[in-house]
């Protein structure tokens, strides 16, 4: 199913500038990537090698077919609660509006060095300087450890001249979790939201239920589900799946930015992106959902491996630019 899911739950599938159907490249990658990735990943033990490999192996991927943009300034952070880069494209300069990222991968996998190239790119596309969170990882720090960093940097962009209606915050996968965890959290303590959230096929269910349900309709190309599972559950370890930071729930009439929600209409996460829509709808916040056809998870991080990340970018830019120019509206109002 391809199309576009609104806050009122409709769908529109023509004059959306989206493809019909996947690329051959995207296809041919998809099925590649099945019987190769997918497989590695699936055998990936969950002991120090195993995590150890699992990191090299999707720093190479993304490495190969996301790399950063030719003339990217890449600045370290190191203050206080934060560590974090920020990521520049060629050309873009610090102003008082900024994208605040939040990368995935389980909690364990990833890093900033292996998102500067998805940084670059949304940086170029939306004329922002992007600020990387390089949270602490799994196993060795698990749960609370990533929320507390990613709510540490968004305090420090407040305490560093940043108004919250000019940050945007995005992220990907588990980073789309730690994101509407932080939304969340400001809304229960009154804290000031960023201008929107936009998420690349956000991880809701940390059980992987919805994923597992999925998986077994069609492979995932990255990774089997009991192997997301497995990642999750060293970042989980020892707290109650009911817990509220970690089942995450919209309440009725939460004082939450516009949401931004793209995946992949075959994925793995493509439930957990349903999912995050119809909590949102319920509860009375606005919400797009666009489901692109494919099936690769994250796409648009492998902007070399599957050509719809560059239109897909650009849309989820187009969102950047209109929650900044809202935000100013209402703060004018007001």
């Amino acid at each position: 199913m391809l199309g576009i899911m609104t806050s009122t739950g409709s769908v529109a599938t023509s004059g959306t500038g989206m493809p019909g159907s996947a690329s051959l490249r995207s296809q041919l990658a998809a099925v590649a990537s099945v019987a190769g990735l997918r497989q590695v990943n699936g055998l990936l033990p969950a002991n120090r090698a195993g995590i150890w490999a699992g990191r090299g192996l999707i720093a190479a991927v993304m490495a190969a077919f996301g790399p950063p943009l030719p003339g990217t300034r890449v600045t370290a952070v190191r203050s206080g609660g934060l560590r974090g880069e920020w990521v520049r494209a060629a050309g873009v300069e610090h102003g008082d509006r900024a994208i605040y990222y939040i990368h995935g991968s389980g909690y364990v996998v990833c890093s900033a060095r292996t998102h500067r190239g998805l940084a670059s790119r949304l940086s170029k596309v939306t004329g922002l300087p992007v600020l990387l969170v390089d949270y602490r990882l799994a196993p060795e720090h698990p749960f609370p450890a990533a929320a507390d960093d990613v709510a540490a940097g968004y305090r420090w962009l407040l305490e560093h001249g940043y108004r919250a209606g000019d940050l945007v915050i995005g992220g990907d996968s588990a980073g789309g979790h730690l994101a509407l965890d932080l939304v969340l959290d400001n809304a229960r303590t009154g804290a000031p939201q960023p201008a929107g959230v936009f998420m690349f096929s956000p991880l809701l269910d940390l059980t992987l239920t919805l994923a597992e349900q999925q998986d077994r309709r069609r492979p995932d190309p990255m990774a089997p589900a009991r192997a997301g599972r497995r990642l999750v559950e060293l970042y989980t370890r020892g707290q109650s799946p009911a817990s509220p930071r970690l089942r995450l729930a919209i309440p009725r009439g939460a004082a939450l930015p516009p949401l931004f929600v793209q995946a992949s209409a075959e994925e793995m996460l493509c439930g957990d992106a349903r999912h995050l829509r119809d909590m949102a709808v319920a509860a009375g916040v606005r919400c797009e959902l666009e489901l692109w056809p494919g099936r690769i998870h994250v796409f648009q991080a492998l902007p070399l491996l599957v050509p719809e990340a560059g239109p897909a970018l650009r849309r989820a830019a187009d969102f950047v630019r209109s929650a900044l120019r809202n935000a100013s509206v209402r703060e004018q109002v007001s």
